[in-house]
């Protein structure tokens, strides 16, 4: 009989720490979900694409595709990647070279211009605004996803996109992996 209370006692005390262990797990599991609820904070969540001037941009793509391995076409070289919270996700980074003579990154006197992904372009939108942020444009709205132009500081033009990667899934272009 002893052994069996002994028994006994020890079973309750590994289920009560089991339990506890449990607990602790379950919140640590809590203190991640807010990542996955904090999908409408207005902000930057990566690169969306990377775009410079060229004297020869079909020269300049097909070098890079030549030399580095980029699947061009006529847009760029989309490049995939997985969506760090939703891995199931395919998302895209274009890479692109323009024209010289494009006006498409003025008022930037720079060669470059960078677009960024962002999440809740409307609330974005507002924060830059209350902020003071030069904002170039309005919001326009593609199949693929919502786009709008800034300047930064320093008076770069910077691209932010909203994506739908899902179009530009179902597009089946070519991409660099």
């Amino acid at each position: 009989m002893k052994q069996f209370i002994t028994f006994l006692l020890l079973s309750l005390t590994l289920i009560n720490c089991n339990q506890e262990e449990n607990k602790k797990n379950n919140v640590k599991a809590e203190k991640r979900k807010p990542i996955e609820s904090m999908d409408t904070i207005p902000k930057v969540t990566g690169i969306g694409g990377i775009f410079f001037k060229s004297s020869s941009p079909n020269k300049t793509k097909e070098w890079y595709r030549d030399n580095l391995g980029f699947s061009v076409d006529d847009y760029g070289s989309p490049f995939e990647f997985r969506n760090a919270n939703k891995p199931e996700e395919i998302n895209y980074l274009n890479w692109d070279v323009f024209q010289d003579s494009t006006d498409y990154f003025n008022p930037s006197k720079k060669e470059f211009m960078i677009n960024y992904r962002v999440q809740n372009i409307e609330g974005l939108l507002r924060k830059l605004k209350n902020n003071g942020v030069t904002i170039i444009d309005e919001i326009a709205t593609y199949d693929y996803g919502k786009f709008v132009h800034i300047l930064d500081s320093e008076g770069n033009k910077i691209e932010l996109w909203e994506p739908v990667d899902s179009v530009l899934t179902k597009m089946g272009r070519q991409t660099t992996k």
